[in-house]
Protein backbone atom coordinates (compact mmCIF):
# COMPACT_ATOMS: atom_id res chain seq x y z
CA UNK A 1 0.00 0.00 0.00
CA UNK A 2 1.44 3.36 -1.35
CA UNK A 3 0.53 6.32 0.88
CA UNK A 4 0.46 10.09 -0.70
CA UNK A 5 1.04 12.41 1.71
CA UNK A 6 4.38 13.95 3.81
CA UNK A 7 6.14 12.39 6.29
CA UNK A 8 7.88 13.82 9.51
CA UNK A 9 11.22 12.88 7.73
CA UNK A 10 9.83 15.66 4.99
CA UNK A 11 8.56 17.81 8.16
CA UNK A 12 12.18 17.85 9.02
CA UNK A 13 13.91 19.11 6.57
CA UNK A 14 11.07 22.31 5.69
CA UNK A 15 12.37 25.68 6.65
CA UNK A 16 9.18 27.41 6.13
CA UNK A 17 8.76 30.13 8.57
CA UNK A 18 5.07 29.31 9.88
CA UNK A 19 4.70 26.54 12.48
CA UNK A 20 2.88 23.75 10.86
CA UNK A 21 1.38 20.36 12.02
CA UNK A 22 1.27 17.08 9.61
CA UNK A 23 -2.11 15.57 9.69
CA UNK A 24 -2.15 12.15 7.99
CA UNK A 25 -0.16 13.42 5.72
CA UNK A 26 -1.40 17.03 5.01
CA UNK A 27 0.01 19.70 6.53
CA UNK A 28 -2.14 22.31 8.47
CA UNK A 29 -0.34 25.93 9.11
CA UNK A 30 -0.95 27.05 13.16
CA UNK A 31 -3.09 29.98 13.59
CA UNK A 32 -1.67 33.25 13.96
CA UNK A 33 0.09 33.95 17.17
CA UNK A 34 -2.42 33.09 19.86
CA UNK A 35 -4.78 35.76 20.97
CA UNK A 36 -4.59 37.01 24.38
CA UNK A 37 -7.19 34.70 26.33
CA UNK A 38 -5.64 32.02 24.42
CA UNK A 39 -2.42 32.03 26.16
CA UNK A 40 -4.23 33.33 29.66
CA UNK A 41 -6.23 29.95 29.49
CA UNK A 42 -3.30 28.04 28.60
CA UNK A 43 -0.63 29.50 30.84
CA UNK A 44 -3.59 29.09 33.78
CA UNK A 45 -4.31 25.49 33.14
CA UNK A 46 -0.66 24.84 32.37
CA UNK A 47 0.50 26.15 35.84
CA UNK A 48 -2.47 23.96 37.83
CA UNK A 49 -1.08 20.92 36.01
CA UNK A 50 2.27 21.60 36.68
CA UNK A 51 1.82 22.23 40.10
CA UNK A 52 0.25 19.14 41.03
CA UNK A 53 2.85 16.93 38.91
CA UNK A 54 5.91 18.66 40.67
CA UNK A 55 7.87 15.64 41.93
CA UNK A 56 5.27 13.02 40.08
CA UNK A 57 5.53 10.67 38.09
CA UNK A 58 3.70 12.69 35.05
CA UNK A 59 5.50 15.47 32.92
CA UNK A 60 3.49 18.45 31.44
CA UNK A 61 4.28 20.43 27.82
CA UNK A 62 3.33 23.12 26.64
CA UNK A 63 3.31 24.21 22.44
CA UNK A 64 5.51 24.15 20.47
CA UNK A 65 6.48 20.55 21.67
CA UNK A 66 6.09 17.62 18.71
CA UNK A 67 4.25 15.08 19.22
CA UNK A 68 4.44 12.48 16.64
CA UNK A 69 1.72 9.86 16.07
CA UNK A 70 2.81 6.79 14.58
CA UNK A 71 0.70 4.24 13.35
CA UNK A 72 2.69 1.50 12.50
CA UNK A 73 6.73 1.86 12.63
CA UNK A 74 8.50 4.55 14.33
CA UNK A 75 10.55 5.34 11.31
CA UNK A 76 10.68 9.18 10.84
CA UNK A 77 9.97 8.47 7.31
CA UNK A 78 6.81 6.03 8.30
CA UNK A 79 5.19 9.05 10.64
CA UNK A 80 2.14 10.95 8.74
CA UNK A 81 0.84 12.70 11.97
CA UNK A 82 3.17 15.60 14.36
CA UNK A 83 1.29 17.92 16.15
CA UNK A 84 1.63 20.68 18.39
CA UNK A 85 -1.22 20.19 20.93
CA UNK A 86 -1.37 23.29 23.76
CA UNK A 87 -0.78 21.29 26.69
CA UNK A 88 -0.29 17.42 26.91
CA UNK A 89 0.65 14.83 29.57
CA UNK A 90 3.08 11.88 29.18
CA UNK A 91 3.15 9.22 32.35
CA UNK A 92 5.26 7.10 30.39
CA UNK A 93 9.06 8.84 29.58
CA UNK A 94 9.93 6.34 27.08
CA UNK A 95 8.16 8.26 24.98
CA UNK A 96 10.17 11.19 25.27
CA UNK A 97 13.46 11.97 23.30
CA UNK A 98 15.05 14.72 22.20
CA UNK A 99 12.69 15.38 19.13
CA UNK A 100 9.77 15.69 21.52
CA UNK A 101 7.09 12.57 21.77
CA UNK A 102 6.57 9.48 20.04
CA UNK A 103 3.52 7.93 20.83
CA UNK A 104 -0.27 9.09 22.68
CA UNK A 105 0.18 11.54 25.32
CA UNK A 106 -2.25 10.49 28.44
CA UNK A 107 -3.93 13.50 28.00
CA UNK A 108 -3.84 16.21 25.46
CA UNK A 109 -5.54 19.78 25.74
CA UNK A 110 -6.51 22.12 22.90
CA UNK A 111 -7.80 25.47 23.55
CA UNK A 112 -9.96 26.86 20.65
CA UNK A 113 -8.91 29.74 18.37
CA UNK A 114 -11.12 31.62 15.87
CA UNK A 115 -9.94 29.78 12.50
CA UNK A 116 -8.95 26.16 13.89
CA UNK A 117 -11.97 24.63 15.15
CA UNK A 118 -12.84 22.09 12.63
CA UNK A 119 -8.72 21.05 12.86
CA UNK A 120 -9.69 20.92 16.83
CA UNK A 121 -12.74 19.12 16.35
CA UNK A 122 -12.48 17.20 13.50
CA UNK A 123 -8.53 16.18 12.33
CA UNK A 124 -7.42 16.22 15.65
CA UNK A 125 -10.30 14.32 17.45
CA UNK A 126 -9.97 11.68 14.97
CA UNK A 127 -5.95 11.38 15.11
CA UNK A 128 -6.36 11.52 19.10
CA UNK A 129 -8.62 8.54 18.96
CA UNK A 130 -6.80 6.35 16.81
CA UNK A 131 -3.67 7.20 18.28
CA UNK A 132 -4.80 6.27 21.80
CA UNK A 133 -4.74 9.61 23.28
CA UNK A 134 -6.88 8.66 26.80
CA UNK A 135 -8.10 11.98 27.67
CA UNK A 136 -8.64 15.01 25.21
CA UNK A 137 -10.05 18.02 26.51
CA UNK A 138 -11.48 21.03 24.20
CA UNK A 139 -11.97 24.46 25.89
CA UNK A 140 -13.13 26.87 24.20
CA UNK A 141 -12.13 30.23 25.85
CA UNK A 142 -14.85 33.04 24.55
CA UNK A 143 -17.75 30.50 26.02
CA UNK A 144 -15.54 30.10 29.00
CA UNK A 145 -16.42 26.05 28.47
CA UNK A 146 -14.33 22.56 28.59
CA UNK A 147 -15.16 19.36 27.20
CA UNK A 148 -13.59 16.37 28.07
CA UNK A 149 -13.06 13.28 25.64
CA UNK A 150 -12.61 10.03 27.22
CA UNK A 151 -11.54 6.64 25.12
CA UNK A 152 -13.41 3.86 26.08
CA UNK A 153 -12.98 0.13 23.80
CA UNK A 154 -10.96 2.87 21.49
CA UNK A 155 -13.85 5.31 20.98
CA UNK A 156 -14.11 8.66 22.44
CA UNK A 157 -17.10 9.35 25.38
CA UNK A 158 -18.23 13.27 25.56
CA UNK A 159 -18.28 14.58 29.17
CA UNK A 160 -21.04 16.41 30.11
CA UNK A 161 -20.05 20.55 29.12
CA UNK A 162 -18.42 21.62 32.12
CA UNK A 163 -18.02 25.66 32.57
CA UNK A 164 -16.86 28.25 34.95
CA UNK A 165 -17.18 27.23 38.42
CA UNK A 166 -17.04 23.65 37.76
CA UNK A 167 -14.27 21.80 39.35
CA UNK A 168 -12.08 18.93 36.54
CA UNK A 169 -10.82 15.80 37.54
CA UNK A 170 -9.35 12.40 35.99
CA UNK A 171 -8.34 9.50 36.85
CA UNK A 172 -5.16 9.66 35.08
CA UNK A 173 -3.96 12.02 37.55
CA UNK A 174 -5.02 11.69 41.10
CA UNK A 175 -6.13 14.20 43.40
CA UNK A 176 -5.99 16.22 40.60
CA UNK A 177 -8.18 19.27 40.26
CA UNK A 178 -8.50 21.81 37.36
CA UNK A 179 -10.81 24.85 39.10
CA UNK A 180 -12.25 26.32 35.76
CA UNK A 181 -12.88 29.23 38.23
CA UNK A 182 -8.88 30.23 37.72
CA UNK A 183 -8.74 28.97 34.40
CA UNK A 184 -11.42 31.59 32.92
CA UNK A 185 -10.81 34.55 35.49
CA UNK A 186 -8.89 36.88 33.70
CA UNK A 187 -11.82 36.48 30.81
Amino acid sequence: MSFNGYTYADYLTWTIPEMVELIKGKVFKMAAAPRLIHQRVAGEAFRQISNHLNRKKCDVFIAPFDVRLPVHSKKNEDIYTVVQPDIFVICDSSKLDDAGCIGAPDIVVEILSPGNNRKELQNKYEVYEESGVQEYWVIHPDEQTLLIYTLVNGKYQASKLFTVGDIITTPILPDFVLDLELVFAEN
